[in-house]
């Protein structure tokens, strides 16, 4: 559920914290907010990247054909209205809105969008997910573009609506391998890009809101303030102090450690999101010694979620220990495979080991303290799986680093993340083979397809109860268990729509 707020690199350390308070600060006025983020995006092409702080940011600037109203629902953004679709299932014709412009001057038509759609499908992980079902992409006149798919694909819908790897609409101009500019129809433009130090926002004089009521993501979206300034900050606990101090009107992802403090603060209070999303270690099937199923099952074995997630989170009000993939509140919600989760038996694990040919060869663990709750459980799981008899490299670098060393498979066994819950289950990039970890397997291709293929809900809930299941008979990636995001805001920061990509139309501070 998307909640609202009435009343979520410049590497800046805490030593260096007071210097850039006085040498780069913007004064918080009514119209001008800077809110801290984890780290420096490592691109501000939201189709190329599936990090949640490049969302964060670009969900201001580019927009999509839809997006999701506070129930998760699909609703038309960009487009005039929800698709007509074909009694087979197989033909979308999407109306689009008039009178929309780009930042820079021109404006939308069909052929913008047709051209953005055709990029998503062969640079995004998430349009290339959807890429082979597609047999084309074409205009039907100026304002209406048409999607014809070789088979029913349910999910596409949500794929186009998520601002994650996001089917982003741009002027057909600007694309290419690499974006050559950064032009969306957003209420908010690119005045200033410092890299590691700050993204500065300015309104965008030409936007045209949606008239509906506002509604999670959907409908109206008010240009309240003038200028947002997103503020890389990887270090937590500087993210807390830059909160406290003044400095941020509000701080993404914080360590739970700072809720007392900030609950005291009388300028500022935390912000508990619950359920926020899941922890994961996610495998390396393509090379290394991740390709043995084996050496997945023994780590699997070996692992103690409830000593990692409370390591990382401390008090059991931020977190939960539990296998299902996702929590009850949603339809998804099932407990197959369970009984191979939380094992924290060392010595089935060394049995298991043994089995698999193991001899000793590290254990590549990649991980950030950008997400200082990552590092916390990498400790854990590094104990955990010396028990039973592992040899581990933990590399812990800065998360952009991270992102960039996941893509390569001669550099990781296994890579720490998180991911929020998501209204639908193929929004997870983890399940397709395409994604950083690569799970191909004839059990999986099956399932999936069921899942993609299906249209009635209950049918495809029993779809995803398999995949779960596989998940745990296969391992390409392991669920630590469910947690809640703690951020921070000033209190006199209002109008703020509460996600795990919070966003800042509608938001004003003061009175």
């Amino acid at each position: 559920m998307i909640r609202t707020l009435t009343g979520r690199t410049g590497r800046i350390t805490t030593l260096s914290l007071a210097a850039f308070l006085g040498s780069t600060a913007l004064a918080l006025a009514a119209g001008k907010i800077d809110v801290a983020i984890i780290g420096e995006p490592p691109t501000l092409d939201p189709m190329m990247s599936t990090a949640d702080v490049v969302s964060i940011v670009t969900q201001h600037v580019y927009e999509t054909l839809y997006t999701f109203d506070e129930n998760w629902d699909v609703a038309p953004l960009l487009a005039e209205s929800l698709p007509f679709i074909s009694e087979d299932g197989k033909t979308y014709k999407i109306p689009l809105r008039e009178g929309i412009t780009f930042h820079d001057g021109s404006a939308m038509d069909s052929a913008d969008v047709v051209a953005a759609l055709k990029r998503w499908t062969t640079v995004a992980a998430r349009g290339k997910s959807v890429a082979g079902m597609i047999d084309s992409i074409e205009a039907e006149g100026p304002s209406v573009v048409v999607i014809k798919l070789n088979k029913p694909y349910s999910p596409l819908l949500s794929l186009l609506a998520f601002s994650n790897s996001a089917a982003i609409v741009v002027p057909q101009e600007i694309l290419g391998e690499k974006l050559s500019a950064t032009v969306g129809t957003g209420p908010y433009k690119l005045i200033e890009h410092a890299p590691d130090r700050y993204i500065q926002l300015g309104k965008f004089d030409g936007f045209k809101s949606r008239s509906e009521p506002s509604s999670g993501s959907a409908g109206a979206r008010a240009q309240t303030l003038d200028e947002i300034r997103f503020v890389p900050v990887p270090d937590a606990n500087t993210r807390v102090e830059g909160l406290i101090s003044g400095q941020f009107a509000f701080a993404d992802s914080l360590p739970t450690e700072a809720f007392g403090r900030l609950s005291e603060s009388a300028s500022v209070e935390p912000v508990l999101l619950r359920p926020f999303g899941w922890p994961l270690f996610a495998f390396n099937l393509k090379k290394g010694i991740g390709t043995n199923l084996g050496i997945r099952q023994a780590v699997q074995a070996a692992l103690s979620p409830d000593d990692m997630l409370f390591a990382a989170f401390g008090d059991d009000k931020y977190f939960v220990v539990d296998a299902a993939l996702f929590p009850e509140q949603f339809p998804w919600n099932n407990e197959e495979g369970k009984e191979l989760y939380a094992q924290a038996n060392p010595e089935k694990a060394k049995e298991i080991l043994a089995k698999a040919g193991y001899k000793g060869e590290p254990l590549r663990i990649l991980t950030s303290r950008q997400y200082e709750f990552h590092f916390k459980m990498a400790e854990v799981a590094k104990m955990n799986l010396e028990a039973a008899g592992f040899t581990v490299q933990l590399d812990v670098v800065e998360w952009a680093t991270l992102i960039e060393r996941r893509g390569n498979p001669d550099l990781w066994d296994i890579y720490i993340t998180h991911s929020p819950f998501l209204p639908e289950p193929t929004l997870t990039n983890l399940y397709v083979e395409n994604s950083p970890i690569g799970w191909v397997s004839a059990n999986r291709d099956a399932v999936y397809a069921r899942l993609t293929g299906e249209s009635d809900p209950v049918a495809r809930q029993a779809a995803f109860a398999e995949l779960q299941k596989l998940v745990y008979e296969e391992v390409p990636f392991y669920k630590v268990g469910g947690f809640n995001a703690v951020m921070g805001k000033k209190k006199d920061l209002s109008g703020v729509t509460l996600t795990p990509w919070p966003f800042f139309w509608n938001a004003k501070l003061g009175n």
